[in-house]
């Protein structure tokens, strides 16, 4: 037994006073209805900022990823499909840019905004299956989980699901307590907001209709007006995107067929191996350092470690019919994707993992057999803040380190952000108009778009998928700017299609370079063709 436990009580009290008086103050403002509301928006707003902080700086010497560009591409006209995906997040691109500056730090704002509305809304289905308590512990630990700071970095469909698929488990779990005709027609509204977001979050979809199924109290759910009344309104509101699906022969679909099959057995165990690998990594991390924080709740008595933190008996911290909903949600598009991956070769990106496990944290602290200690909360709230303003204080210095490290890589370090420049000045001292159009690789086309002031609307040659922001016989019409990239295995291809479309276009090569704090970033060719607008 610990010396410590032989000490008087007021004693033991005076050792960490500061510590006591926070983590008491900490437990009756997360366990407080009015003010725990107050304290999960405060830390999801606090989170935001300081990662867009740290965003800013980690990424300072790099433009914007090209995913963000797209976004903000599709944003720039409002659809009802964009080709490749679904059209929210062009949506809701497009509404960010309509208040904040079209500049990187608004990026990583906009991704960290997602992210924090996110927590907000995991907490909010927390409350469904635990206790106050622990729900404001789940939101820390989802603070720590990497898709949720670092590698939430880039706003796309991805990131956007962070939103729309907790939205849907929390409208699930409501009806699936209501069991009414307005709990099914929320339910229905967050099913068809998710699927507007992208087709994969079918998998969630099916998972919440297999824990229906699955759960002991499936017939009082499938007898009430809820699950059909979800149904209905959930292709209600779909209507229009699938009448645009039928109408752009389905393009999406052919999209996700070109890109994500055509592979091997060999390729796709592989990918599927590491998609498991890199998700295990991520997930790790916010699980060892909950295990830290329960550790430290009971650090004063080490011999008792496991029994003060692992119990048997009742738990009224857990509502263990909305915890089972949790469970089977979890389990199924943790193995499901997996196995359907494997089943029928699917391309399977690792990324496709960021939407996808976000209830780990909240399964786990749903064990009914676990005690969490007020303390922990303190604990786990401390370590995440030394840890993000640990990040913070170095962030400038591993930018410029992993500058260092690098320095030719193009995709990373590609000075696209001044060839935008460049390439507008040149339209606008020609024909002194607005630069309309951009051709080019996605990759090449959709930065183009991003950070040239004229914001021109970019064309892929020879894409299948189009998005529909502009077509060649436009860019024909108004005139544009071909862009090849000297650096890409593709260029002979490019440079076929821009002899065949712009025979006539004027040549230019330009070459850009980046310099970050004194580290040279690749020197990178571009061959441009300004073709001029029709007569």
């Amino acid at each position: 037994m610990s010396t410590a436990s032989f000490l008087p009580a007021a004693s033991r009290a005076r050792r960490w006073p500061k510590v006591r008086r926070w983590a008491a103050w900490l437990a009756a403002t997360a366990s407080d209805p009015k003010a725990g509301l107050w304290l999960v928006i405060g830390f999801a707003a606090a989170h935001a900022v300081l990662w867009t902080l740290i965003l800013v700086n980690l990424k300072a010497a790099q433009d914007v990823h090209m995913d963000v560009a797209e976004a903000f591409a599709w944003g720039q006209k409002f659809q009802f499909g964009y080709g490749k995906h679904p059209p929210l997040s062009g949506w809701v691109a497009g509404l960010w840019f309509r208040f904040f500056p079209v500049a990187n730090w608004a990026t990583y704002a906009l991704a960290m905004a997602t992210l924090g509305c996110g927590l907000v809304i995991c907490w909010l289905i927390a409350l469904r299956v635990v206790d106050r308590r622990r729900a404001f512990f789940v939101v820390v630990m989802l603070a720590l989980y990497p898709i949720f700071n670092f590698k939430g970095f880039k706003y796309n469909p991805d990131l956007l699901q962070l939103v729309t698929l907790p939205l849907l488990v929390l409208a699930y779990l409501h009806a699936f307590e209501k069991r009414s005709v307005r709990s099914g027609l929320w339910l229905g509204l967050a099913g068809a907001l998710a699927l507007m977001t992208k087709y994969w979050v079918l998998t969630m979809i099916g998972a919440v209709g297999l824990a229906a199924l699955l759960h002991p109290d499936r017939l009082q759910f499938l007898r009430s007006p809820a699950p059909w009344v979800a149904i209905v309104a959930l292709v209600a509101v779909m209507l229009p995107h699938l009448v645009w699906l039928q109408e752009s022969d389905f393009v999406p679909l052919t999209y996700a067929g070109d890109v994500y099959t055509h592979l091997t057995r060999a390729q796709n165990l592989q990918l599927v191996l590491g998609y498991i690998g890199h998700n295990v990594a991520l997930l790790a991390l916010p699980i060892v350092l909950a295990s830290a924080a329960l550790a430290l709740a009971n650090v004063r008595h080490p011999s008792a470690l496991l029994t003060h933190t692992w119990s048997r008996g009742p738990n009224p911290g857990v509502n263990r019919s909305q915890a089972l909903n949790v469970w089977v949600i979890q389990a199924v598009v943790a193995i499901g994707p997996v196995l359907g991956a494997l089943a029928f070769t699917v391309y399977m990106k690792t990324d496709w993992g960021i939407s996808l496990f976000f209830l780990t944290p909240l399964a786990l602290v749903a064990i009914p057999a676990l005690r969490l200690r007020k303390v922990a909360l303190f604990h786990i709230a401390a370590i995440w803040l030394a840890i993000t303003l640990i990040v913070l204080a170095v962030s400038p210095y591993l930018a410029a380190r992993e500058m260092a490290v690098n320095p030719n890589g193009a995709a990373t370090y590609g000075a696209r952000s001044e060839l935008a420049r460049e390439l507008t000045l040149a339209w606008r001292s020609r024909y002194h108009s607005r630069w309309a159009v951009v051709a080019g690789t996605t990759e090449m086309n959709q930065p183009l778009t991003f950070y040239s002031p004229d914001h021109p609307a970019p064309l892929t040659p020879g894409e299948v998928w189009s998005s529909g922001l502009t077509s060649l016989e436009q860019a024909k019409r108004l005139g544009f700017i071909g862009v090849c990239d000297t650096t890409d295995g593709r260029l002979p291809i490019c440079e076929a299609w821009m002899a065949a479309n712009a025979p006539t276009a004027e040549r230019l090569s330009i070459t850009t370079q980046r310099f970050f704090r004194g580290y040279p970033g690749p020197s990178i060719t571009w061959k441009v063709f300004i073709a001029p607008p029709a007569q």
